[in-house]
Formats: structure tokens, sequence, C-alpha cells
């Protein structure tokens, strides 16, 4: 099996390292083309206004300047001898749940993939602060996520979906299954923070703002605060198919 890996965190993050040792407990034949720099947030971005540059760091190993769609279309088009059997985009810092997967340059990474009709897994690892120090235990990926992808891999999927897995932020014996489930609902909204450069100017930072929330059972948010490996199923199909006929009839 040939493995394609990709993430939004960059060539250097440690929770891609991690993935391809995760990968090489499938297959040798493990393949890393990864954003040179963090692309965190660019969702399901291309880069259509300015050139790619690729610069090989090792055997197998390949750094795109780069959105990480960038990074699997290179990968799967360009680097790679052939079609890549599996592709895997992640470890992110961080858990990729509800809304936030619109943002998520690693949920973006196995959707290029479902789009080029490649099975394709998102992982994600939730993570805490002690003082101003973000500890993320990718030990719990990496201990679970071996038995859990051979399982993945080995379930029939339709075309046009992908797969997003969050593992939540405990340590592997804490962990208290695996649950199938939805894409929650977060309230939150982004709010402009103004600041003021040394001349004076005015500059702005995106950030966001977020209420607590009672994740719905059965949500991938539920699941996570439950310390349950959340499995959602994600699909490439945006229509709203329950409303077509009410927009047909409002429309006649």
């Amino acid at each position: 099996m040939r493995i394609l890996l990709t993430n939004d965190d960059g060539i250097h993050a440690e929770g891609l390292a991690v993935l391809e040792r995760v990968a090489r407990t499938l297959s040798d034949d493990v393949w890393v083309v990864a954003p040179e720099q963090d692309q965190s947030g660019y969702a399901h971005s291309l880069s259509i206004s300015e050139p790619l540059r690729l610069r090989k760091i090792g055997e197998k190993h390949f750094a795109v300047r780069g959105t990480p769609t960038d990074c699997v279309i290179m990968g799967v088009k360009k680097i790679l001898p052939g079609a890549p059997d599996l592709i895997l985009s992640g470890i992110n810092s961080g858990a990729n749940i509800a809304d936030d997967v619109t943002y998520s340059g690693t949920v973006a990474g196995a959707m290029e993939g479902a789009l080029l009709g490649i099975r394709s897994i998102a992982l994600s690892q939730g993570y805490s602060y002690v003082g101003e120090d973000r500890v993320v235990p990718y030990e719990t990926t990496e201990a679970l996520a071996p038995a859990l992808l051979k399982k993945l891999v080995a379930a029939p999927l339709p075309d046009g979906v992908l797969l997003n897995v969050n593992f939540p932020n405990c340590l592997p014996e804490e962990v208290a299954g695996t649950v199938v489930t939805s894409q929650g609902k977060l309230v939150h909204s982004l709010w402009v923070d103004e600041r003021r450069d040394g001349r004076g100017l005015p500059y702005y930072w995106l950030r966001f703002g977020r209420e607590p929330v009672e994740g719905k059972q059965g949500t991938d948010l539920h699941a996570l605060r439950n310390r349950l490996v959340s499995v959602t199923p994600l699909q490439l199909d945006l229509t709203a198919h329950e409303i077509r006929d009410q927009l047909s009839k409002a429309l006649a």
C-alpha cells in the first residue's frame, strides 16, 4: 500500500513526524509532501496566482511552498511514481471538529484526496495549555491510530466521502473508546482585534471568541468531551437535499 502524508502545520511539525511513524505500521511505502510553512486555517484553498516551489528535504520527503491542497495535488500528480492508495492528513495540533472543519487545512488535505478518488483520512489531536505552553498528547494518537486505521482502511466507503478522526485530550489509557459521530455545532464568532504599529498605523488580527457549548450526544464535540475517539464521515456533496423540493415549489 502506497501512502501519502500531508498536514497544515508544516513539514517540520511534530504531529507529522508522529503520523509517519503511524503510517509505517501499515506500509513501508510512505511519502511525505507537506507545506513549507504553517498553513493552519487556509481550508481548501489553492495557490493559483503564484508559482509553487518544491524542495526535496530527504528520501520521499518534500516541502511545498503552498497549501495542503497544493501538496496533495503535487504529490499525486507530480512527485509520487503512481497514485497513492491512501492519504493521511495530520496529525493536527488541536481538534478539528464541528464548524472548524470548514476552516481546517488538515481536513482540506483529506478533502482533496477524496476529490481525486483516493481514500483519505484526516487526523487531529486535542490539546490543553499549561501556563502559556501548549501540551499536545500525541502519544494518544500514536498508540491508538494504527489499529483504528487498519479498520478504517478495510471499511467500505462510497465515492466522495472522507473520514475526520479526532483524538481526545487525554492519555491513551484514559480513552473510553471510539465512536462514529456527526459534525457538531460550536457557538463562536470571529472578532477583529485592532492594534497599532510603531508608526501609529492600524493593523488587525482575526481571533476566535467562543462560548461554552454542551455538544449533543452523537456529535464529535460530545465524543471528545467524554474522552472518546471521534470518527466522522464527511461528504463532498454540500447539497441540502432535504429542501430541494421546497425550493422547487417556491420557484414554481
